[in-house]
């Protein structure tokens, strides 16, 4: 039997969210994203889809064309698509999520928790890598020239951090819930920042203006980093136009007097290193570094002149388009030999179909390493050796049976789908 309901009603759902999801090219990653975003435990909250026809289909297949704000984009610019979603919210806060991620179901339960102190102004979770299961981001600063510092942080408790001086809390675009109010009076994103440092424009903004950031460890996405015009499918770069564009923008716009040649010649390096790290991965051909880095040199050009502060245009006033939550409350837990995975993902598609949040272990007798990921219509599932590693910290070998791995695993995850 699923496990007993979980609470679907909390303090932070009397306040009001809207969802806002940037999409271009990228449909199956979108119909993924809003299959998250539908079975989410939180009872107010709105879906602003700003998208490309790719996307609109998308939203089609997901069934949700009559219950989200769809909004008609396509061009690549993810700050004046962000403004548009901003313009179109009506809720006390707007949550921001990338297309080619998908939420925990307390994902909006523990981001926005925070907002019931009025000091707060944002909020930034913690973001999940390609595996599902290592970390990709954390808590982090930002300093005046957009390089990103770890924090330390001990426990899962949301935390309001003081960032070194002249640095403010970086939260990622992908995982991460702005008052509105804050929103407007900053005139939203930046989109002088097409790709590339708008949301760490925003935090560096924010933070001159006195707003307070908590970094909340619960609130977690899981990040797939899909391909796009500036990457392959296997992360491998392609273009870092945008990457040097941006770069070039930010100095001057936060850091005008600074030496802008070490801050640059920095990011060069940065690039470089990264490059070389692909080749040796033979991810690229030593042949397209030169390709990609004169991609890099002609994006710092570009953004040596680009118009600053073009900031979002006003709003009217919106109504709440509620969304009515996918997820029953019900969580259930299934755990079986990868050789009976036919049987076992037939069974966790009928109970997703009925609204059970789905976790399902596939080990295999072996040690290897661990994929967590999630599939239509609502599947967690995790793959991998019972001795194999899950976190990337761990030793290469876990001696342990079947039924004691399964339960370390749902140990991992029991608070943020709230298993009980």
């Amino acid at each position: 039997m699923p496990d007993a309901a979980a609470p679907k009603h909390t303090p932070a759902e009397v306040i009001s969210t809207s969802v806002v999801v940037v999409s271009r090219g990228r449909g199956d990653e979108l119909q993924r994203c809003l299959a998250g975003l539908s079975r989410l435990y939180y009872g107010a909250y709105e879906l602003i889809v700003v998208t490309d026809p790719v996307g609109e289909a998308a939203v089609d297949a997901a069934g949700l064309r009559h219950e989200v704000k769809l909004i008609p984009y396509d061009t690549p610019n993810i700050s004046a698509a962000r403004n548009l979603g901003i313009a179109a919210a009506a809720g006390d806060v707007v949550a921001f999520i990338d297309d080619d991620a998908v939420p925990e179901p307390t994902w909006l339960t523990h981001l926005i928790a925070p907002f019931a102190d009025d000091q707060v102004a944002a909020t930034g979770g913690y973001v999940r890598g390609r595996n599902g299961i290592s970390y990709q981001w954390r808590a982090r600063s930002v300093d005046m020239q957009g390089r990103a510092h770890d924090l330390p942080i001990n426990g899962d408790v949301p935390q309001m951090l003081t960032p070194p001086k002249d640095h403010a809390i970086k939260t990622e675009g992908t995982n991460m819930a702005v008052r509105r109010a804050w929103l407007l009076r900053l005139g939203g994103f930046d989109e002088a920042f097409r790709f590339y440092l708008d949301e760490t424009d925003l935090n560096l903004r924010l933070m001159k203006a006195g707003g307070k950031t908590v970094v909340v460890p619960l609130a977690e996405v899981h990040h797939a980093y899909a391909p796009s015009p500036r990457r392959r499918q296997n992360r491998a770069v392609t273009d870092l136009f945008d990457v040097g564009a941006s770069s070039a923008v930010f100095l001057r716009k936060h850091d005008p007097d600074g030496d802008h040649a070490i801050a640059l010649g920095h990011l060069r390096q940065e690039q470089w290193d990264r490059l070389h790290r692909q080749v040796r991965r033979k991810l690229i051909r030593r042949g397209d570094m030169a390709d990609v880095l004169a991609s890099l040199e002609a994006g710092i050009a570009e953004g040596a002149q680009r118009d600053l502060g073009q900031m979002m245009q006003a709003e009217g006033s919106n109504d709440l388009l509620p969304l009515s939550s996918r997820a029953n409350g019900q969580h259930q837990t299934l755990i079986a030999w990868r050789w009976s995975q036919r049987r076992i993902m037939a069974q966790a598609r009928e109970l997703a179909a009925q609204g059970v949040t789905v976790s399902l272990y596939l080990f295999s007798p072996d040690s290897r390493y661990h994929r967590l990921g999630y599939r239509l219509p609502g599947i967690w599932v995790q793959q991998g050796g019972v001795y194999g590693r899950s976190d990337r910290c761990q030793k290469i070998v876990q001696f342990t049976r079947r039924g004691c791995r399964a339960k370390k695993e749902m140990l991992r995850v029991q608070i943020v789908r709230q298993i009980s």
